[in-house]
């Protein structure tokens, strides 16, 4: 068998963790999250809120299905962020009118002045990551390539090698 980061193994060498293209990119996004934490403290947010926000600051108002699609989660993992959101006011959250089952959701002005302080954690994150800013943007490439063809995938588990 051909393993992509290794050369030619074979059998058990295969299944080495060190080998895992998947462990590769699970600790290298725990290690980016983290690199975070300390930053999104000092704005009152966790991760996946930020997300939110990005998406917010960004587009502006959004359904929760709109902001579901961007950020590639289901609206039970989305609602209870919106919530914890809404809570110290960042967000609001109403019912469309014309559309009782969509729920919109809009920055309130402290939302709003929370993308000023929020400004410089991307240069921060991406001087911290010691790579150059035009490698960072063939990283972002090759990842985004990544999920869309794994997305595409399907794998029959019956196929043999």
């Amino acid at each position: 068998m051909h393993n992509l980061l290794a050369g030619n193994v074979t059998g058990v060498d295969e299944l080495r963790l060190d080998r895992q293209v998947c462990f590769a990119l699970y600790s290298a996004s725990r290690a980016v999250t983290q690199l975070y934490r300390p930053l999104l403290d000092e704005l009152g947010l966790t991760y996946p809120q930020y997300l939110v926000m990005l998406v917010l600051w960004e587009r502006g108002p959004a359904t929760v299905k709109e902001l579901g699609a961007a950020l590639e989660l289901d609206s039970g993992t989305l609602s209870p962020l919106l919530k914890r959101l809404a809570a110290p006011g960042l967000v609001t959250r109403e019912r469309r009118a014309v559309d009782e089952r969509s729920v919109e959701v809009r920055l309130t002005a402290a939302g709003e002045r929370l993308e000023t302080r929020a400004a410089g954690v991307p240069r921060k994150i991406a001087k911290a990551t010691g790579l150059r800013v035009a490698e960072l943007a063939e990283l972002r490439r090759t990842l985004v390539a990544l999920t869309t063809t794994v997305g595409a995938a399907k794998l029959d588990p019956e196929q043999s090698s």
